[in-house]
């Protein structure tokens, strides 16, 4: 049997003290924080669903032929004005707006009458969404 020195019980304490955060630094959901001057808004939350539910609304709305509405253009307006100088967020925003876009035509690949009532369903949930957003959040 092979004997190990006894540390004193102070020794290990603050080893493990000193240790943790750094354990806790390493550990964690991978995510990084955002860059100093990417700072989350309060609302990216909303405005990520917003972003996505505008990419449905776009899908659905010309694969149903439905009046043009520029969907797209209304998310190029939000992403300029809300994440010009932050390429992180704008990152996330586009991915939400095309993650809308690509589940639905992953799942209509003609106008329904399901089709078009998810665009109806989306199109309300958006305008909803857009109202709490600027009532809570706008200047």
């Amino acid at each position: 049997m092979i004997r190990l020195p006894k540390f004193p019980t102070s020794l290990l304490l603050t080893l493990a003290l000193s240790a943790s955060p750094l354990l806790a630094q390493s550990a964690g959901n991978g995510e990084s924080p955002p860059p100093a001057g990417e700072k989350p808004a309060p609302y990216d939350d909303q405005l990520s669903r917003l972003a996505e539910i505008l990419g449905s609304v776009h899908y659905l709305r010309t694969l149903c032929g439905s009046p043009a509405s520029d969907w797209r253009q209304f998310m190029q307006k939000l992403l300029d004005s809300d994440t010009a100088s932050e390429p992180k967020r704008r990152e996330k925003l586009t991915a939400a707006f095309n993650r809308g876009y690509r589940t639905f035509a992953a799942i209509h690949t003609s106008c329904t009458p399901a089709a078009r009532t998810a665009e109806e369903r989306y199109r309300n949930e958006g305008a909803t969404l857009a109202a709490e957003i600027a009532a809570r959040f706008g200047n």
